[in-house]
């Protein structure tokens, strides 16, 4: 399916654009899951002042939803509506130290980069960060995290832009950080952030990290087409522990399918749709409550409309 094209009309709207606009961007080339339908209007802003002067721009009501690397991410088949704004490296993926053992990151700096930056200048804490399939963005909005690390240990500032196009600059309090997730407006979008670990031993740095991807290559389906963990832990006890329990292991929904590793994971087995993916871990859900009577919250994020 198609949507109407907006970009003539934003065009019109906002001359002193210098991003690119794009019409009906298939999103499935976007995401980690190769699944969904386009984006109505793709919006990749040069820079922060780019970003700012779009939002103060664009018309009221109309649907705006930000993507990252869409490793966490499923659109569903029907597409997106509105505008979609994907921050791109070019414009929001530098990493600059500040001295003092911090760290100026972009949003869209790979998780991954960011904590071999911090290997490199000899400052530890921000191992955790290799383990996670994503921006620095989008660990900002969900407080990511993985193995005895997260965002809230090493975050001191974030930079954003409201909805409203004004640039904000939030503090350790202001973001609000709790599990899985942070207090900060949906509407509001992250650009950068302060960040600052501890002088640490480079070789002891270098281990933990190696010992981090052995780790997910021997239990994380890493080279499929998934999305990442689909469920949050719940207190004490872990999701897959619950969906092994409940007789989830390999289950199927059309080219969908529980992961055999590691069943807290989805993969698109090769022609599986978004609905597909979203069905089964309904079904999941579901299980799991008839067999444990606990509810299962989505860690994946789920956006778009169905078919």
């Amino acid at each position: 399916m198609s949507f109407p094209d907006l970009v003539p009309e934003l065009s019109r709207l906002m001359p002193e654009l210098r991003g690119r606009l794009a019409a009906n961007q298939p999103m499935a080339d976007l995401t980690w899951f190769r699944v969904g339908g386009p984006a109505q209007a793709m919006f990749t802003p040069a820079d922060a002042d780019d970003l700012s002067y779009a939002l103060a721009h664009l018309p009221s009501g109309l649907p705006v939803t930000v993507v990252g690397v869409g490793s966490n991410l499923i659109v569903r088949d029907g597409g997106i509506p509105g505008v979609v704004i994907r921050l791109a490296a070019k414009g929001f993926g530098g990493v600059e130290s500040l001295g003092e053992g911090r760290l100026r990151v972009g949003a869209a700096a790979l998780d991954k980069r960011v904590a071999s930056a911090a290997a490199a200048a000899g400052l530890a804490g921000f191992e955790f960060l290799s383990g996670i399939p994503g921006t620095i963005g989008g660990a900002l909005r969900m407080n990511a995290g993985a193995h005895g690390g997260e965002m809230a240990d090493i975050v001191r500032e974030a930079h954003a832009v409201g909805p409203d196009g004004m640039r904000l600059v939030l503090s350790l309090a202001d973001l609000g950080f709790s599990y899985r997730k942070s207090a900060v407006a949906d509407g509001v979008i992250f650009t950068a952030a302060v960040m600052a670990g501890a002088p640490g031993d480079p070789g002891e740095i270098a281990a933990r990290m190696a010992e981090i991807a052995r780790h997910r290559e021997e239990a994380q389906p890493i080279r499929a087409r998934t999305g990442g963990s689909t469920f949050k832990n719940p207190p004490g006890t872990s999701a897959w522990k619950l969906i092994d329990a409940a007789g989830c292991r390999g289950l199927r929904v059309g080219g969908a399918q529980v992961s055999e590793l590691h069943c807290n994971f989805l993969l698109n087995t090769g022609d599986a749709t978004a609905a597909d993916i979203e069905t089964l871990g309904e079904t999941v859900r579901r299980r799991v409550l008839e067999t444990s009577g606990v509810v299962l919250a989505w860690e994946i994020k789920r956006i778009g409309i169905p078919l």
